[in-house]
């Protein structure tokens, strides 16, 4: 399973390393540049304990004055989401669960709005269960959050939702999260690990290679991505391969050719066929509306991604802040 390694930009880190940094891409997001000079987007990573399963927390504000259709292909993820869509006094929160999304996902943003959710990393979910459940039962769904957690998870939007000061939001979601007590599950762990590297070594085009490098039968490997992911492995590594794709296309003269043999595809028609079936257009149409899509400013971003607090003035953040980061 020698080969190139690490997909270009990823800044990704490994399950449970601790990384002191969320990654810094826009992968998965349907033109993301655009949605992130229109949001304040941020990301922040929970608290050290919790960073096994959980790739970082994503933290929303908007104030628009047209509405704007954010369109995601998703992570082969589940994603705790808490948002307010309105007024803080008009409007109330709400949260769910959201499995594995097969499709493109699109929402449309208007008016003011508040999200702070978790993306858990491949894998990482299924520990929060009160009772082990398959995460294919969640593929493809939305569960309300006293069916996923119980009664405790029916006052979490407004405990996380509430607070002005970033910090105070993170905290109430840590809080809660750190209550559930995930306990170590070998099995969830070698999910992850084997998702990881999935998404960081672009040589890993086939399942079977994955399953003998995992030392797995092939049957067995899905049953382990089926009950601890929610998607097959075959699906997860042409997800990841469509991602790379997305991103690749939005840099200046692409040779599709030469990308699509790089990730793997028979040919230049077979990388157009599967972007196409992802993304909902050509990969060459995706590139003309990139260019045309207005750029965030730069930020750098916090030092420290867990200190200084981000508290906008109510109703007025700051467009692009953050733009180096992407939807979940």
């Amino acid at each position: 399973m020698a080969g190139r390694s690490g997909h270009a930009g990823s800044g990704s880190t490994g399950p449970g390393d601790g990384g002191d940094a969320p990654r810094r891409d826009t992968r998965g997001i349907v033109q993301g540049p655009g949605l992130l000079a229109r949001v304040d987007f941020r990301r922040r990573l929970p608290a050290g304990p919790l960073r096994r399963w959980i790739e970082h927390y994503w933290l929303i504000d908007w104030d628009l004055e047209q509405p704007y259709v954010a369109r995601v292909v998703p992570h082969p993820c589940v994603n705790l989401v808490l948002e307010r869509r309105g007024p803080a006094d008009a409007v109330p929160a709400t949260g769910l669960v959201s499995g594995v999304g097969t499709g493109v996902f699109s929402t449309e943003l208007k008016s003011v709005g508040r999200v702070v959710g978790a993306q858990f990393r491949p894998g990482g979910f299924r520990p929060f269960l009160p009772a082990p459940r398959s995460l294919a039962q969640f593929t493809g769904k939305r569960l309300a959050l006293d069916e996923a957690f119980g009664p405790a998870g029916a006052v979490l939007p407004d405990r996380v939702l509430e607070p002005e000061r970033e910090g105070e939001r993170v905290a109430a979601l840590d809080a809660f999260l750190l209550s559930l007590r995930p306990a170590a599950d070998p099995a969830a762990e070698q999910a992850m690990a084997l998702a990881h590297r999935v998404r960081t070594d672009r040589s890993v085009l086939r399942v079977e290679h994955l399953a003998a490098a995992a030392g797995l039968s092939v049957r067995s490997l899905q049953r382990l991505f089926a009950a601890y992911i929610g998607v097959t492995p075959k699906w997860t590594i042409l997800r990841y391969r469509v991602h790379e794709a997305m991103e690749r296309a939005t840099g200046p003269g692409t040779d599709w050719a030469r990308l699509a043999a790089e990730l793997g595809y028979s040919d230049q028609s077979h990388l157009i066929r599967e972007f196409t079936a992802a993304v909902g257009v050509s990969p060459a149409a995706y590139a003309r509306a990139a260019a045309a899509e207005p750029r965030p400013p730069a930020s750098p971003g916090p030092a420290d991604p867990r200190s200084g607090d981000h508290a906008p003035e109510p109703g007025h953040p700051r467009p692009g802040a953050g733009g180096q980061d992407r939807l979940p």
